[in-house]
């Protein structure tokens, strides 16, 4: 009798659990919220809404080109068709993580970037904790200048063993990678992912406010860094405080992430592994900023980064394919997810609902005070990253629309850009749709709820800052 009176503790679902409910709440939409569609039109090669052009469509309708009667209505069959349809479209991306996670385990067996950035670790003694700082700013200036984000996904494993050997815990092994790269993305200056693609739909040329941008890149770099230390700080100190205390016993085993493994041997074949890892890494690199490389080419150089490192490491070849095996394993929970996620748009895409959730945005916001609108309009876009979460397609998708409602507004159109690019890259650090999210706490192994209960105040700091460089934004001259 007594356990009857205790209360039974929520838990956060499983993340798999959570895509299926969006599914079936979009599928439930699609029966509710109208269907419609904007015309689209090229520009610079890349398909945008026109502005004012939204028409309603009935649910059921004749294809006039087939004669087959189409209905919009998403039923129980369509939700269990839209993970498979899903994977189907997020086909490259699945295909990136495997690959590179089965080549990334084959360069990881050679223990050669472990023995590496332990020696480095080992210089710094007692100041082991500056590698935060410096590694959060490198990766928020890849995030900032081209957009790096499925690309940092080798580097969670990387630093995984690594962070955790020097006593902090896998939460600060993942923020150091995730919150550099996506406060980079939020601060972006340059990106052509986000802030150049918005500025070329609007005509906007030279980045006018780019002087702006870098002042916000580095305000929320340097609050990131400050965060990330404090938190790793309160962790070394007292390990049990942290969420994944329980569950970073099983992968210190699993990693060998003691302190033992600050003092490995580096090799000189383990060196050879460091120059091809290097050498792989700046050819990525300049693929990114020079060639306009994605993720095939960044897959075939991991590939054979993995390759060359088994074979001067001296594995065989059956020591190697049995490592990239291992590595596809471990990765294939990420690239399920990023599918799965896949799948609630597909059903969104299917109901024809997305065009008519932005056009009630937009017409909503038409008529809010000037003082308010940059701050709703970063929430709308905020809100609308659930639904597409690629900043790219955002801009697609919002930029026609919104660029010339806010200069009716008689605002700065920058409001319109910094806003979507602000406002879309922070709702990928809660947002379960956000591929690069899930698939670096798949290889982390942290499970969302332990994410949100570490990273909701974050958010919300970061939320306020951007709403007020958004602001900042559209009040400039133009």
């Amino acid at each position: 009798m007594a356990g009857e009176g205790k209360k039974r503790k929520f838990t956060v679902p499983h993340v798999y659990t959570i895509i299926f409910i969006l599914m079936v709440v979009f599928a439930v939409l699609t029966w509710v919220v109208p269907s419609g569609s904007f015309d689209r039109e090229l520009v610079n090669g890349r398909e945008v809404t026109v502005a004012g052009t939204y028409t309603e469509t009935d649910k059921v309708f004749v294809d006039e080109e087939t004669g087959a009667e189409v209905d919009l209505r998403q039923g129980v069959f369509d939700v269990l068709q839209a993970p498979a349809i899903g994977i189907q479209q997020a086909v490259e991306v699945v295909a990136f993580i495997l690959v590179v996670g089965g080549s990334f385990q084959v360069i990881t067996a050679t223990g050669a970037i472990t023995s590496g950035v332990s020696r480095i670790v080992r210089k710094f003694k007692d100041k082991d904790i500056l590698i935060i700082p410096i590694l959060m700013a490198v990766f928020a200036l890849g995030g900032s200048t081209f957009g790096m984000a499925e690309e940092t996904l080798p580097f969670f494993a990387v630093l995984l063993p690594i962070v955790m050997s020097m006593g902090f815990d896998s939460i600060t092994a993942f923020m150091i990678v995730f919150l550099g790269a996506r406060i980079g993305y939020i601060g972006s200056t340059v990106n052509p992912f986000n802030v150049l693609i918005a500025q070329g739909i609007l005509g906007i040329q030279g980045n006018p406010q780019l002087w702006l941008r870098m002042i916000a890149l580095v305000v929320l770099t340097v609050i990131a860094i400050a965060w990330v230390m404090m938190y790793a700080k309160k962790v070394r100190a007292n390990p049990e405080s942290s969420v994944a205390y329980q569950d970073d016993l099983a992968k210190r085993e699993e990693f060998l992430a003691d302190g033992d493994a600050l003092n490995a041997e580096f090799t000189g074949r383990q060196k050879a592994v460091i120059v091809t890892f290097v050498v792989g890494m700046v050819l990525i690199v300049w693929g990114l900023v020079d060639q306009g490389w994605y993720m095939n080419e960044i897959a075939g150089i991991f590939l054979a980064m993995g390759l060359i490192s088994g074979i001067v490491s001296g594995m065989n070849e059956k020591e190697i394919a049995g490592e990239f095996v291992k590595g596809i394993a471990d990765f294939a929970f990420s690239a399920i997810v990023v599918g799965l996620a896949r799948g609630i748009l597909v059903i969104a895409n299917n109901g024809m609902i997305i065009d008519t959730i932005l056009n009630a945005l937009a017409t909503s916001l038409a008529g809010m005070p000037a003082v308010l609108f940059t701050s709703l309009l970063y929430m709308v876009d905020n809100l609308l990253a659930i639904l597409v979460p690629s900043s790219s397609g955002i801009a697609a998708l919002t930029i026609p629309i919104f660029g010339p409602l806010v200069e009716l507004m008689g605002l700065n159109p920058e409001a319109a850009v910094t806003a979507m690019s602000m406002g879309s890259a922070a709702m990928s650090l809660i947002c379960p749709t956000s591929a690069i999210l899930v698939a670096g706490l798949g290889v982390c192994k942290i499970p969302l709820s332990q994410w949100w209960k570490v990273i909701w105040k974050f958010f919300l700091l970061i939320s306020v800052v951007c709403l007020v460089f958004s602001a900042i934004s559209g009040m400039l001259p133009v």
